[in-house]
């Protein structure tokens, strides 16, 4: 299991280091334009009152990932707590996951349609869930949309995350740090590819999570086998010892028997 383990955390890694730098630099492009006084009307960037909030928390489909799903559990938990003040039917949650799906299931009411995305992320499946959430908003169903994820640090570290998703946070995306001014020959004009590029961050932002979230799943559970195997074979040590010594003392007992009974 271990060896499943790793095998699918080495594809998980090179997939989410594949798509974070064009996740990063996509976001870093559309930062540039909006951070330099551009007036973009988009429905994406309209701050509301959160009444109605919506919360995609992604977990796994399986077990056997060490703390992986109950750090998940715990934090979700505490970020509707924050919502209590909102009636039920005011919090949409949507698990990525069945963990995270049962732990929830019998106190709130969960939308199970993008539940088992997780195991082999596409980017066709997030992009619909990322599309679905951005529908609602624009129809003002929703105020904001959180998602709380494990971020893939490294193979020993994963940190649980949270972040708004909707409305789009402009001083939270990332900057072009390069230190080169661009200039950029845009047409037919700033508003418009703006307009273009914020649902195609939207969708990427979401693809990136789930990739994300997937590559710390496996990196727990192969941190988690690794432990079993320790612990199996330092069980099989002592067994081992505890065999011999039992054997060892048969013999004894035997040879006893026997010089006792030429003694006679």
């Amino acid at each position: 299991m271990k060896v499943v383990a790793s095998t699918k955390l080495h594809r998980a890694q090179i997939a989410i280091e594949n798509m974070i730098p064009y996740d990063q630099r996509l976001s870093a492009i559309l930062h540039s334009f909006l951070d330099g006084g551009i007036e973009i009307e988009s429905p994406y960037v309209e701050e509301r009152k959160p009444e109605k909030v919506a919360i995609v928390t992604f977990a796994s489909n399986s077990s056997l990932c060490g703390g992986f799903n109950s750090g998940v559990i715990r934090h979700t938990l505490e970020v509707l707590q924050e919502y209590v003040q909102l009636e039920k039917k005011n919090l949409l949650i949507y698990p990525v996951g069945r963990k995270i799906a049962q732990a929830l299931a019998k106190s709130y009411q969960l939308t199970d349609d993008y539940k088992l995305i997780g195991d082999k992320p596409s980017y066709k499946q997030a992009a619909d869930l990322a599309e679905h959430l951005m529908r609602l908003y624009v129809s003002k169903q929703i105020d904001r949309v959180e998602l709380l994820y494990m971020h893939y640090k490294s193979t020993a570290s994963q940190t649980m995350t949270r972040e708004t998703f909707l409305p789009l946070q402009i001083s939270s995306m990332p900057k072009d740090t390069s230190g080169i001014m661009p200039d950029y020959i845009i047409e037919p004009s700033v508003e418009e590819l703006v307009k273009q590029l914020i649902p195609q961050a939207l969708r990427m932002k979401m693809y990136t999570v789930l990739l994300d979230s997937n590559a710390s799943e496996h990196a727990a559970r192969t941190v988690a086998m690794q432990q079993a195997t320790d612990n199996a074979n330092d069980l099989l040590q002592e067994l081992s010892l505890m065999y011999n010594k039992g054997r060892q003392q048969a013999i004894t007992a035997e040879l006893l028997d026997i010089i006792g009974g030429s003694m006679k």
